[in-house]
């Protein structure tokens, strides 16, 4: 054998070498094999030498070939493939994969499917969805563990493991002798490679990563070949007794034991232990990790747990196996993710994933301590989840692990640990002798969320019931678990600001709500899922036991009595929050009792203390009396409520409030309430109190908000009864209330308990029934504006008129806005519906459902004394105007009663005698009913007032009848009624506390009278005063009416018959109070009898003393009010008028003459100068030689007219590989291709006057029809470019918006001083003769010198000019302009002057439809300044003149002498008349023509270039024959060529055109396809029109612009005679009954055929020129491409596709909307000269304008110039909405309406005016 080394041992492997690997395996084939063994192991020392470096690969192939046993490793991979039995797909990904994930085939919500086995599986009409993987994942497919099998795709739906043949024995027997030495070799590796991160060498384990990156790449593509070879891998990584023979190598060999040592070390360093070293060294300390501050206090609330923690949990490791040393390496190395990927890879093997998993759980410590320590925690996040939710999904395998290792103690106690290390000491309460901690939000540990993965495991086992039910029944556990809860009770405390501004606004409330919402709520609504059925009972009992321990030790730890310390809130009760919840599911699904879950009254009080605490704080922060703590306190009232949080936060706090509301005294409970919302000194009857804590501005919101919490807390029937599917339908309304919402949107804000929306709950009402009951479906629209509604649902009305609840909306609403939005909603609906006209409504009342019984107490609060008097005592308030009161108290204060008298008490009658008894002393009502309160009469009333009050009585006043709170001592009168909350809270506290010892009576109470009446400054002495009230509830309301309809005797004595019942739901004030006054009449005889007799004698209320100067200066302060706000009004109306009419003129797009004054053309009657407005200095004035004005205009690139192909279909996108798009039929390709033959042929001067260009990158010219002068828009950029406010438009650039309308502009276009002196002959119609005419231009054209402006002298008008023509040639790009054979020749920039006319005429066509059947009215006549523009060209061509020798005009009107002696033979010939462009022409000879150009002259031009035109029209129709039809219709025309009208007859012409051009064989030679059709009469007039039509249309527009002629409309079958006859070629004596015949409008002035004569001669010279002769210039107007319906197919076919630049797959793959190019966004790969890729193509397909779909975002940005905007999608899913970045993933269809409108803003050229988010993109896109 060592021959065969010595021969290989430096060779790569070679052919013999294959001989060796087939010889040992023959060899290891026989039953004795001692030897081969032997030699095999021999050769593997060799090869497999770990002292050898890494990188050198030569040992992997030895590997291969070994493994393969002499043959090639491909055929060896399939052979094994062969064998493959797995019926899993096991598909390991890595992050961002796309992959799906089904929720109705899912059975674990972690679930999920790669692409190919998502599209395999049928899941039509199922709630799927695609998405990007955050972790990386693993394809579930096959695995009937986590998905139902329906979903399984074709492939492992079929159980293909029964059929695959056995494996032979020889097949794989190499592999298990080599992989064992292949695997410790690279745990050699990895063991050598590691140091220590605290040591002093370089630390980079990336680079050892990196050198082994073969060789663990080589183990995945093991794992690839099936579950043959897995489990051969399984074998050796889980084999015990192969790991003891090669770990620590051979006795002799010295490296494999200093390697072994450095394994040891690493596991000593990572704070583990072997077992082994455990024992000796005897039992471990527990490591405690608290921080030394907090220490004491951290071990001191865990003395409990930590009688349960296990110590060898933290800190031992044994390695038994390969795969346990792996796992260990790749925790070591922070998970690399090749590692990882081969972990998961081996998944389908059963045994694997059995131990697999059990080592995880083994390792769980340690990999949290490595997290703790890593610098990269996040990617270390997302592996450790991408890992373990592939086990712990699977409910067998999570319940065999919690029962054999101890899940569920090992996750609790690592949890534990990890928050132990960030506690710090509590200031809640007792800041001194607090013995409580929590953990501090600063800590990264929080901050950077690094226990989501422990968490996140937490609540995945938590999800199987067998696990959870486990984790229920072991209370030590239960236990641990409660005091990890506390650690964040109370934590991120905020204490209120009192002198100045916090410096530093923390953010640690983020990582605060984010802990609490992840770490404690979650896994109780985990565990609640498993609650909800009779038999587990004991379960919920324990856990409400444990809660109240917990809260018990919580409360002594914190050193709580009776008060909360003031100013201080913490949003954070988490323990109170279990307990509530637990003890909700109890009643509502348990039936347990709950008097059998509530501790004794004393812990309630306790209990109630701090939930209330938050909502009063919540009033302050709204108060603003928290402003000084920064936004962020704002932040935290915000996100408490949020619809995240609010299931988890304030509905279980409320809750909880309500069990103590329904349990404790009712006195107790209000008084505390008023207590903690600190508006105790405002409930006083006295119209003037001091408030020892309020400031005046705070009192009325304040007041407002604590009985709008009252409202709430005796309303909300969240948890006290109502169905889960009750509760849907009322979040949904809610939410749909404040505002229509999208169908996400909706699913974002409804909180997911108790109603989970994935999934259907059996027996429950799903998300989309409900919504369709509640809602009704708004498509989405296009609002003219620009802005893109997406679709939306919206109340259905019965929903407005039933189920509005304002108190559930007050209760969702995250800002305050959206309380009012709702109720301007809700009084839209009413005013639209006619219920309620006048005036503003008020939040309708909503009767509530029962309370569940156990909850019956509850009602009591609306039946006691104290709230009785608070009523009283308001509603007097209210009447008399005091300060501080407002419609929303009144409003409220009804709402209470309203409630009252619907929620009645069974009153027990023993009850009611101990009552009266016990409050004689200072009873103001008989008794708790409030029914019975009602009516009863107030006479008298004590109050404690300043001296400087007006009720102190001065003389011998009758007391006023005013108001006030009541002292607790003072002589007692007899009647006179005395009121203090505080005293009565007091009272009842101390009964329930100490019913025998009286000393801590006197404890307390000082405490309360101490704080009482201390404001600042010297207050005046209190007195106390007894007013005169005599009044009831019901004299109050029914003079309250009075007040509010402003009415004396508002209700008469009969009203309550006269009522009708129905019209009370909704309405205001009024409607609130008779509606009430109606259900006390029928519910109380006595009730109704007193409110007879009160309003038989109701009498205005007296104002107490007149002349009180406080009383002037409220009737003051409302009268001013009142005025300012009429004031207010009439301004608004006034601005809102101007507003509407400047909207009408500025902005009107479709009205025709809005812009008469700016479009010269268009004012039939000429004022002797025409005056322009001046947008920016207001002045009014002609524009003048001096000081010129100009239209603010914008120039932009197009190629929109380039992108025109013949027909009209939509190209389409390509989806698949056959599939492509072919540019070559385009206009801009067309004309390209026409020039560069011509000037093949032709002298290049000519060439460049026979064609236009501007097809692709012309500039296209448009105005918002504003004016201004040039100089002041010269200031006006300065002041811009000044301006440091961020513009989206670059000032350097020329880029303005328009100051009047703020359109987008980018130059100025100066007008020409109006002159109307030669109007009214310009104008005139002529009667001279043709021939006469033609002279006349020929003349013209010879005297070019004469304009007006004179050329000496240069103005500013053509400065001004001069620099516009300079802005036009900056528009486009250098290769737009030059088409001529030198570039920058005159020719050149003549071509491309008389172009940029051209192409605003030609698209002003398209904007009009491609025709002019329309007639005059068109948006893109609004934007058009034609008629300044060709003004402003005409100056600047003046400086070419056309060589006379040349002018087109006298070959187009005269039949020329032979001129053989000058034909040159050197010289190229001029371009043939036949191949000239008529409309080019025509533009020239006006443009060159001395300005202004007569009309009859002008009609001249277009009668002698239309007989061209039609010429052309033959001679290119002529050429579509076949030759036997050319043959037919040259004779049959010949003889009509002497007829009278035979000049004017088609078929004369025609017959003459033939013959000419058949004089050489050239001509007709080439077309050699035969046509199919005949050519008839009819269809040869027809082609002959459309060829026409277009030279027709667009002398019609320039004729329009320059002399103003209107534009008839006309059908379109009509369109040819209506433009014929509006350029007057055709007399209008002709009847549009005749048929009309093109040559009819010919008009010769020599004779015909011997013109066409000359003209046919000159093509009949040429070789190669029929392509030239056949043309047919029709085009169809620019389309984008077509899409598919679905966006997936666009999806899967392009974001896996390679770049065809690069080759590689874009990170940001985008298509060209127009071209359907395939290009990379921002992508470094394809940038040229610092440019991307994006832009690049932008600037060539469109010159500069670009329309991209980015496909993994389902958005279109466009791109134009230098600037760039997100446009919005034109694919929305099911419900109208976009999914930009394809967040939700949801099957999303091409919206026809919005890909509309993008290509109509493509073509109008509006994409800078409607899009308004616009900014720079540097190149880079």
């Amino acid at each position: 054998m060592s021959k065969f080394l010595n021969f290989f041992s430096g060779q790569l492997p070679s052919p013999p070498f294959k001989s060796t690997a087939a010889h040992l395996k023959a060899d290891l084939n026989w039953t004795d094999n001692s030897s081969g063994v032997r030699q095999l192991q021999e050769l593997l020392d060799c090869v497999l030498n770990p002292e050898k470096p890494a990188a050198d690969t030569e040992a992997l192939d030895w590997c291969k070939c070994l493994i393969a046993g002499g043959e090639g490793f491909e055929e060896f991979c399939k052979m094994v493939r062969s064998y493959d039995n797995a019926t899993l797909c096991g598909l390991v990904w890595t992050a961002n994969f796309v992959a799906y994930r089904c929720r109705t085939c899912g059975i674990s919500p972690c679930m999920s499917l790669c692409a190919e086995c998502f599209n395999n599986g049928d899941h039509t009409g199922h709630d799927f969805n695609m998405f990007r993987s955050q972790a990386g994942g693993a394809c579930d497919c096959g695995d009937s563990n986590v998905m139902r099998e329906t979903g399984f795709c074709n492939r492992h739906r079929l159980r293909t493991g029964e059929n695959v043949p056995t494996v032979p024995r020889d097949l794989l027997l190499m592999s298990e002798m080599v992989l064992p030495r292949f695997i410790i070799c690279i745990i050699q590796y990895l063991r050598d490679g590691y140091t220590e991160p605290d040591t002093s060498t370089e630390r980079d384990l990336q680079k050892v990563l990196q050198q082994l990156e073969p060789q663990i790449s080589f183990l995945e593509e093991l794992t690839k070949m099936g579950g043959a070879m897995r489990t051969v891998l399984t074998k050796i990584l889980t084999n015990q007794q192969i790991f003891k023979d090669l770990s620590m190598g051979q006795e002799e060999n010295i490296y494999a034991k200093k390697n072994y040592e450095k394994y040891l070390s690493a596991l000593k360093n990572s704070g583990l232990v072997s077992v082994e070293e455990k024992a000796q060294s005897g039992a471990a300390e527990p490591t405690l990790g608290a921080e030394a501050g907090a220490g004491a206090g951290a071990l001191g609330l865990l003395v409990s747990c930590v009688i349960f923690l296990d110590p060898s949990i933290m800190d031992s490791l044994k390695h038994k196996c390969f795969l346990e040393e792996l796992l260990f390496w790749t925790i070591k190395y922070e998970f690399p993710q090749k590692m990882v990927t081969f972990l998961l890879n081996m998944l389908p093997d059963q045994d694997y994933k059995i131990t697999f998993t059990k080592t995880f759980v083994q390792h769980y410590a340690f990999i949290m301590k490595t997290l703790m320590k890593s610098q990269e925690s996040d990617t270390m996040s997302n592996r450790i989840v991408h890992i373990s939710v592939q086990l712990f999904s699977n409910e067998e395998l999570a319940r065999h692990v919690t029962e054999e290792c101890q899940l569920l103690d090992i996750m609790v106690t690592v949890l534990l640990y990890m928050m132990e290390s960030c506690l710090i000491k509590s200031e809640l309460q007792d800041e001194e002798n607090s013995r409580h901690v929590v953990v501090n939000c600063s800590e990264p540990l929080l901050k950077n969320n690094t226990y989501w993965p422990l968490v996140s495991d937490f609540i995945n086992i938590l999800s199987h019931q067998s696990v959870a039910k486990q984790f229920l029944e072991d209370h030590s556990l239960l236990m641990l678990w409660m005091s990890f809860v506390s650690f964040f009770q109370g934590m991120n405390l905020n204490k209120r600001e009192l002198s100045e501004h916090v410096e530093f606004e923390s953010q640690t409330y983020y990582a605060a709500f984010a802990a609490e919402l992840e770490a404690c709520a979650q896994p109780m609504w985990g565990l609640l899922t498993h609650c909800k059925v009779k038999e587990t009972q004991e379960y919920t009992k324990t856990v409400v036991r444990y809660c109240l321990e917990t809260l018990q030790i919580w409360f002594d730890a914190i050193g709580f009595v009776d008060e909360p310390a003031p100013n201080q809130v913490t949003f954070h009760l988490p323990l109170h929050r279990y307990y509530a919840m637990f003890l909700s599911k109890a009643v509502k699904c348990q039936g347990l009792d709950l008097d059998s879950l509530l501790p004794h009254q004393e812990m309630l009080m306790k209990i109630m203390v701090h939930p209330l605490q938050i909502q009063a704080s919540l009033s302050e922060i709204h108060s603003n009396m928290w402003v000084r703590n920064g936004l962020q306190i704002k932040g935290q009232a915000m996100t408490y409520v949020q619809s995240h949080f609010c299931n988890s936060m304030i509905d279980p706090d409320i809750f909880l409030l309500q069990v103590c509301a329904s349990r404790l005294d009712p006195d107790y409970f209000i008084s505390s309430v008023f207590e903690r919302f600190k508006v105790v000194d405002l409930l006083t009857m006295a119209s003037v109190h001091q408030n020892a804590v309020l400031d005046g501005e705070q009192e009325r919101p304040m007041l407002e908000g604590a009985l709008t919490f009252l409202v709430i807390l005796s309303s909300l029937r969240i948890h006290l009864g109502m169905a889960d599917d009750e509760i849907l339908r009322a979040e949904m309304v809610s939410q749909l209330c404040m505002n229509d919402r999208t169908h996400s949107s909706l699913l974002d804000l409804i909180p997911e308990n108790p109603n989970p929306k994935s999934g259907i709950v059996p027996g429950s009402c799903s998300f989309e029934e409900m919504l369709s009951a509640v809602a009704d479906f708004k498509a989405p629209v296009f609002e003219p504006g620009g802005s893109m509604q997406q679709g939306m649902y919206t109340p259905k009305a019965e929903v407005w008129e039933k189920e509005f609840d304002p108190i559930m909306v007050v209760l969702r609403t995250v800002y305050r806005r959206d309380v009012q939005s709702a109720m301007d909603r809700y009084s839209a609906f009413l005013k639209q519906s006619g219920m309620h006209t006048t005036g503003n409504p008020w939040p309708p009342y909503k009767e509530r459902t029962p309370l569940h019984p156990c909850y019956k107490g509850l009602d009591r609060l609306l039946h006691c004394k104290t709230l009785h008097i608070v009523i009283f005592t308001l509603l007097y308030k209210i009447w008399l105007d005091h300060s501080n009161m407002s419609e929303h108290v009144l409003c409220m204060v009804l709402y209470l009663i309203e409630l009252g008298l619907d929620n009645q008490v069974q009153e027990d009658k023993e009850d009611e005698v101990r009552c009266i008894l016990e409050h004689c002393h200072d009873s103001w009502f008989p008794g708790t009913n409030l029914l019975s309160n009602l009516h009863h009469v107030i006479n008298y009333v004590r109050v404690r007032v300043p001296e400087t009050a007006p009720e102190v009585k001065r003389e011998k006043d009758p007391p006023p009848s005013t108001s006030a709170e009541a002292s607790n001592f003072g002589q007692n009168v007899r009647e006179a009624q005395v009121f203090s909350l505080v005293a009565e809270r007091r009272r009842k506290f101390q009964e329930i506390i100490n019913r025998s010892s009286t000393e801590a009576s006197q404890v307390v109470r000082p405490k309360s009278s101490s704080t009482r009446w201390v404001p600042p400054g010297t207050p005046p002495q209190l007195v106390t005063e007894i007013l005169e009230i005599r009044e009831s509830m019901l004299s109050l309301l029914i003079k309250l009416h009075q007040k509010l309809s402003a009415k004396q005797n508002s209700l008469s004595v009969t009203w309550l018959e006269d009522m009708e019942t129905n019209s009370h739901a909704h309405g205001d004030g009024i409607t609130a109070i008779e509606r009430i006054l109606a259900k006390a009449a029928t519910r109380s005889r006595q009730s109704k009898r007193s409110i007879q007799e009160i309003c038989g004698k109701v009498s205005p209320p007296v104002a107490p003393k007149k002349n009180s100067p406080t009383d002037k200066k409220t009737m003051d302060k409302d009268e001013r009010r009142q005025r300012a706000r009429e004031r207010q009004q009439k301004l608004l109306a006034e601005f809102a008028s101007r507003q509407k009419s400047f909207m009408e003129t500025a902005m009107d797009v479709e009205s025709p003459d809005a812009d008469a004054a700016m479009d010269l053309g268009a004012s039939e009657v000429m004022e002797s100068e025409v005056l322009y407005d001046c947008v920016i200095c207001g002045q009014s004035g002609p524009s003048t030689e001096d000081r010129p004005t100009g239209l603010v205009v914008l120039l932009q690139a197009s190629s929109v007219l380039g992108h025109r192909c013949k027909s009209d279909e939509m190209k389409k996108l390509p989806t698949t590989d056959d599939e492509h798009i072919y540019p070559a039929d385009t206009c801009g390709a067309a004309h390209d291709v026409r020039l560069a033959l011509m000037q093949r042929f032709f002298k290049d001067s000519s060439c460049l006057q026979s064609v236009s260009i501007g097809w692709d990158g012309g500039v296209y010219v448009q105005t918002c029809g504003h004016t201004l002068h040039i100089d002041c828009h010269k200031s006006y950029m300065e002041s811009l470019r000044n301006d440091q406010v961020l513009q989206g438009f670059s000032v350097d650039k020329g880029e303005f918006t328009c100051p009047l309308c703020r359109q987008f502009a980018n130059s100025v276009l100066p007008c020409r001083p109006g002159r109307s002196t030669e109007v009214v002959s310009w104008h005139m119609p002529t009667n001279k003769k043709t021939a006469v005419l033609v002279k006349e231009v020929e003349d013209l054209q010879e005297q070019l010198g004469l304009f007006p402006v004179s050329t000496t002298t240069e103005s500013n008008l053509s400065k001004e000019m001069e620099s516009f023509i300079k802005d036009i040639k900056n528009t486009t790009q250098r290769k737009y302009m030059d088409y001529g054979k030198n570039p920058g020749s005159p020719d050149n920039d003549f071509l491309f002057m008389y172009s940029v006319a051209r192409t605003n005429l030609e698209l002003e066509l398209v904007h009009r439809g491609g025709n002019l059947c329309s007639g005059g009215a068109s948006a893109a006549a609004k934007r058009s300044c034609l008629n300044q523009l060709f003004h402003v060209l005409a100056m600047h061509m003046r400086l070419y003149s056309i060589d006379s020798a040349y002018n087109p005009w006298t070959r187009l009107t005269q039949v020329a002498q032979r001129r053989d002696d000058q034909a040159g033979v050197s010289e190229e010939p001029e371009v043939p008349m036949l191949f000239r462009d008529c409309p080019s022409l025509l533009i020239i000879f006006v443009l060159t023509m001395p300005q202004p150009l007569r009309k009859e002259h002008f009609i001249c031009l277009v009668r002698m270039l239309y007989n061209l035109q039609y010429t052309q029209a033959l001679a290119s129709l002529s050429a579509k024959f076949s030759p036997e039809e050319r043959q037919a219709w040259s004779t049959s025309g010949a003889l009509k060529k002497n007829a009278v009208n035979a000049e004017r007859s088609y078929d004369a012409l025609l017959s003459h055109v033939i013959g000419e051009l058949s004089k050489v064989k050239t001509v007709y030679d080439v077309n050699t396809e035969v046509p199919s059709s005949v050519w008839s009469p009819h269809s040869i007039e027809y082609s002959l029109q459309q060829f026409c039509l277009p030279y027709l249309r667009l002398s019609c527009l320039l004729q329009h612009h320059l002399y103003g002629d209107k534009l008839s409309g006309c059908p379109e079958v009509e369109e040819f005679s209506g433009l014929a006859g509006c350029l007057g070629l055709l007399a209008p004596a002709l009847q549009p009954s005749n048929p009309i015949y093109s040559a009819s409008c010919l008009d010769w002035t020599v004779n015909a055929f011997d013109l066409m004569t000359q003209w046919c001669s000159e093509v009949t010279g040429l070789s190669d020129t029929q392509t030239l002769l056949v043309q047919d210039p029709q085009w169809a107007s620019p389309h984008l491409l077509h899409l598919p319906d679905h966006y997936n197919i666009i999806f899967q076919y392009y974001h896996k596709k390679a770049c065809t630049a690069c080759k590689k797959v874009p990170k940001d793959p985008a298509l060209c909307l127009v071209c359907g190019a395939f290009v990379c966004l921002k992508g470094l790969c394809c940038k040229q000269q610092g440019i991307c890729e994006c832009v690049l193509h932008s600037q060539h397909c469109g010159a500069a304008t670009g329309i991209f779909l980015l496909i993994n975002a389902s958005v279109i940005i466009i791109i134009r110039g230098h600037r760039f905007c997100l446009w919005g999608s034109v694919y929305l899913d099911a419900h109208g909405e976009e999914d930009r970045d394809l967040r939700r993933g949801k099957p999303l269809f091409l919206c026809v309406e919005r890909y509309r409108v993008l290509q109509q803003q493509w073509v109008s050229h509006t994409f800078d005016h409607i899009n308004k988010r616009w900014g720079p993109h540097y190149n880079g896109l």
